[in-house]
């Protein structure tokens, strides 16, 4: 079995890297060893987490590359030879749906892969698991092909076109992948058939149930307090913030006394996407009834859920939301938008409403159905923690890599000794 791991996260610790957090304690409590590699630190405003900064601590950064790495760098590339040089580079230049530019980069792009593939031969690494299917995963591959370490990448969604070109040799290159839902699994076979590794498995993100869960039990929201909505989602317009807006705008209209509460930052640390929702608030007349938190920590993030009448996430797409398993974990009911592999988490009318993407009017007659009828929302309350239990678990979906893992290894070691497997 693979001891010494290496575990790579683009900008980690970030602002929605909870879930690998969780994931990397709970494969060290099955005797994985982790090493956590990172592209580069993230925006100070984002990194949030009280955990951050002893992940922080824990995390070696490629870039920038510093002077003193030149030297490292060439005496890894001399090392690995012309043979494996020539291949990272052949790759690079016959790059899937890239410009001239892109493939340029992708060249440039071994430099970092030497230092990476020098950090993973002196510290012991056997395996590289990375968790995008961007550019951290040509690193990776390039990495590997420069060590002879294998790697594997991970496809969180929301979906397979957002991580840029070249996917078919990321995918080809790869010891095994895993994607998130059900729905991104089929896009994979479909557009990436004969280029993918022999094991394909989907393996969902999960909640630590132990830590989300609430102190005191889920009260349905009273005619005459004021309603507080939640929502959780890093400032882009993906998620839809601007049409949760208008959604309890109309749902004042209606008599209903609501709050929003928006938790998540841009990615660029507040000056992005969200000087556009600001204006788009500040246009509507919405500032006295829609608060724009910023990134929260997971305490602040527990304390919003725990409060709250309703969560609701209007995203055009998602992979599978963690912050709705999240939600469902504390037990308040979710009303989200029906997009991505959302529906293999939340059964619509048992634990959870799903809504169409786009359309602010059924968002806030599946909003005002639930606030309005008390035992809908406790019903909903009661049976979404379960749901996350079931199938959402941090440390079942652990478990689920833990065994890729371990498929890998042995596969390794058959063909190593001339097995056909």
């Amino acid at each position: 079995m693979i001891s010494r791991l290496g575990y790579l996260a683009p900008e980690f610790p970030g602002q929605t890297h909870a879930f690998f957090w969780r994931e990397i304690r709970a494969l060290e409590e099955l005797g994985v060893n982790s090493r956590l590699i990172s592209t580069k630190r993230p925006p100070v405003r984002i990194n949030v987490h009280g955990w951050a900064a002893q992940a922080q601590a824990r995390t070696t950064y490629l870039l920038p590359l510093q002077s003193r790495d030149i030297l490292a760098i060439m005496a890894e590339l001399l090392r690995a030879g012309p043979v494996r040089i020539a291949r990272c580079l052949k790759i690079a230049l016959t790059a899937d749906d890239c410009t001239w530019a892109e493939r340029l980069r992708l060249c440039l792009m071994v430099a970092a892969a030497a230092k990476l593939a020098r950090i993973m031969r002196k510290d012991g690494i056997e395996h590289l698991h990375v968790q995008s299917c961007a550019n951290s995963a040509n690193l990776a591959m390039f990495a590997s092909f420069l060590s002879g370490i294998p790697y594997s990448l991970s496809l969180l969604g929301p979906t397979l076109e957002l991580y840029g070109p070249n996917q078919r040799s990321k995918w080809r290159h790869a010891a095994f992948g895993v994607v998130m839902s059900k729905l991104l699994y089929d896009v994979v076979q479909d557009r990436l058939a004969g280029n993918l590794p022999a094991v394909v498995e989907i393996v969902p993100v999960g909640v630590d149930l132990n830590e989300m869960q609430r102190v005191t039990p889920y009260q349905p929201w009273q005619s005459g307090e004021v309603c507080r909505i939640y929502s959780c989602g890093r400032l882009n317009a993906i998620k839809g913030h601007d049409k949760l807006i208008e959604a309890v705008m109309m749902l004042r209209e209606r008599g209903i006394d609501c709050h929003l509460i928006i938790a998540g930052e841009d990615e660029q640390g507040g000056s992005g996407y969200r000087h556009t929702l600001e204006r788009f608030i500040a246009d509507r007349g919405a500032a006295s009834h829609v608060t724009l938190l910023g990134a929260v920590p997971e305490t602040e993030h527990r304390a919003q859920l725990a409060k709250a009448h309703i969560f609701a996430l209007a995203s055009e797409n998602e992979g599978i939301s963690v912050a709705i398993m999240e939600s469902m974990a504390m037990q308040t009911p979710v009303v989200v938008t029906d997009v991505g592999g959302n529906s293999e988490l939340v059964v619509n009318g048992d634990n959870g409403v799903l809504v169409s993407y786009g359309k602010p009017d059924e968002m806030v007659a599946a909003m005002e159905k639930v606030l309005r009828h008390p035992d809908l929302a406790l019903d909903l309350s009661k049976a979404s923690r379960r749901r996350v239990d079931e199938k959402f678990n941090a440390t079942s979906t652990a478990l689920k890599l833990f065994e890729c893992l371990k498929k890998s290894r042995a596969g390794a070691e058959h063909l190593t000794r001339g097995t056909v497997i």
